[in-house]
């Protein structure tokens, strides 16, 4: 009997926790409470693990990376390029080992958390689908299609971004939507087709058409965001801007900066789409359309909660407005976990993607058994010594994951206790840390990974990189790099950034040495000499 089949037997309907989904995140976090100990029960609508991946992407590959082969046997360092496996303790079971393409096909992630699921022999209810929630005294009540009831104390949510994101244009409604339009090429043959949108599911329907479609236009009022040049992995990405070749190579495609104003069905059956432009002085044109396709990406669906549990959205109502525990804004005890979390990140990091989200929901766990299971986060004790931080230090910039793919949104933080020791915690959400230690005017460094301020203003392939020796500019370097910031009674009061290096190993003299300084400095400063001294 597999883990599914024994806890759907099982007569159990209140719970501690209760994960509404069995997708990555909640799979994720399931590993952690089946490790620890927790009551939980995951509750998924579809018939197993991972239902999302059965229709997306529709065109059936991953652009999430798979890099098999990085000249390294330590896992903890592969992870930093492998975009879709689960953490686990031991690192016992990598996605690697179902796939080695460097975009896999999304049948081999379906493969890898049915695997996950029944190796952790994790708690799930399959084809549970939950129709309402309600709040109770005690917390919450779930109710599926069928009408049993489920109570939990707390709830999280890890239903991700179901429901397609519909922008308010009139006429939008005769458009096709990316979920349902047909992905066979030859249905599109000598047409012309309007996409609206321009994100990577626009570009990744452009790119399966170009070799049949007459005309592709692709139409949003804002200019491309590439993500080799924001570092945001949501934005265009290289695999499926084939499209823009066409349109500056004058081959019929075209990608147009302007507002749909209007989309008109017209007798023929055919569409006139009315744009404004914003590169035009606000010119006005009516263009014509054999398909329109609604390709404008996906929100939250909140249709499950009643008045007294529905949590606030924010961002245009795609997501649910959550504080830095990852809990709603006005549900208390309701989490929101897996691609939802970007809300407290939103176009910046990694948080809406597996191999970011991985690491918060790790923090997550941390979190709840801080806050409700009397079991502080886990800290290593140092004394405050330049040598050996610098030490430390150095061997979590060379060695995490967490900090590379979360870059600027977890960080170490590094706590001088009155005794003169050092309590050092790992992969902490800065917004957390900021409000438990900084906020509460302990003496603390925060380390983490981030990317120089020039990185999104300049051409990534034309910067000017500063000299490795050049250590007085750390701070002005480009690329991924550590940064440390010191603070006590609530303010910043010093910071010191490690020189870029081109294959993220600081492990030279020009890395080590000013960091040493810095701390030694930082330890006999006058200015923020702490009890002990």
């Amino acid at each position: 009997m597999n883990s599914s089949e024994a806890t759907t037997a099982a007569a159990r309907t209140d719970y501690e926790y209760l994960i509404l989904g069995a997708g990555p995140s909640g799979l994720q976090l399931a590993y952690y409470f089946e490790r620890d100990g927790r009551d939980y029960q995951i509750l998924e609508g579809g018939e197993g693990v991972g239902t999302f991946y059965q229709k997306y992407p529709r065109h059936r590959q991953l652009i999430s990376i798979n890099k098999v082969y990085t000249g390294t046997e330590d896992n903890e360092l592969r992870l930093r390029h492998d975009w879709n496996s689960l953490l686990t303790d031991d690192y016992s079971l990598l996605f690697r080992d179902y796939s080695k393409e460097y975009f896999p096909p999304a049948e081999c992630i379906q493969h890898y958390l049915r695997d996950f699921a029944e190796r952790f022999q994790l708690k799930i209810r399959n084809q549970t689908r939950v129709t309402r929630v309600t709040r109770t005294p005690n917390g919450f009540e779930l109710t599926d299609q069928a009408g049993n009831c489920f109570t939990c104390r707390r709830l999280i949510v890890a239903t991700g971004v179901s429901r397609p994101y519909v922008p308010d244009i009139p006429g939008i409604e005769l458009a096709e939507q990316y979920a349902d339009v047909s992905v066979r090429p030859e249905d599109f043959i000598d047409q012309r087709v309007l996409i609206v949108g321009k994100g990577n599911s626009a570009f990744e329907t452009a790119d399966n058409l170009l070799p049949t479609a007459s005309v592709i236009h692709l139409v949003s009022p804002c200019p491309i965001d590439f993500a080799w040049k924001t570092h945001f992995v949501g934005d265009l990405r290289a695999v499926n801007n084939n499209i823009l070749d066409s349109y500056q190579l004058k081959s019929q495609n075209a990608i147009l900066d302007a507002e749909t104003v209007e989309i008109r069905k017209l007798p023929n059956g055919s569409f006139a789409a009315k744009f404004q432009y914003q590169h035009a002085e606000g010119e006005e044109e009516e263009l014509f359309y054999d398909r329109v396709i609604c390709a404008t990406g996906f929100r939250f669906d909140d249709a499950i909660f009643d008045e007294s549990t529905r949590p606030e959205l924010t961002i245009f109502d795609r997501f649910p407005n959550l504080n830095c525990e990852w809990e709603s804004t006005n549900q208390p005890g309701m989490f929101f976990i897996g691609t939802l979390m970007q809300m407290r990140d939103y176009k910046k990091t990694t948080s809406g993607f597996i191999h970011g989200f991985r690491y918060n929901v790790q923090a997550f766990a941390k979190l709840l058994g801080e806050k409700y299971h009397s079991q502080p986060w886990p800290y290593t004790q140092h004394p405050f010594d330049s040598a050996i931080l610098t030490e430390r230090i150095l061997a979590r910039v060379n060695g995490s994951s967490a900090l590379w793919q979360q870059q600027s949104f977890l960080g170490d933080v590094l706590v001088i206790r009155d005794n003169g020791v050092v309590h050092y915690y790992e992969g902490m959400p800065v917004a957390y840390l900021q409000r438990h230690f900084v906020d509460n005017d302990l003496r603390c460094f925060v380390l983490t990974l981030e990317f120089g301020s020039s990185a999104h203003d300049e051409d990534p392939f034309k910067v000017n990189r500063i000299r490795r020796d050049n250590v007085a500019k750390a701070a002005s370097s480009t690329f991924l790099h550590p940064a440390i910031r010191e603070y006590e009674n609530g303010a910043k009061v010093s910071e010191h950034h490690i020189i870029e290096d081109l294959e993220a190993v600081w492990k030279e003299p020009e890395h080590i040495q000013p960091l040493t300084a810095y701390i030694e400095q930082r330890i006999h400063s006058t200015d923020n000499r702490v009890a002990w001294e």
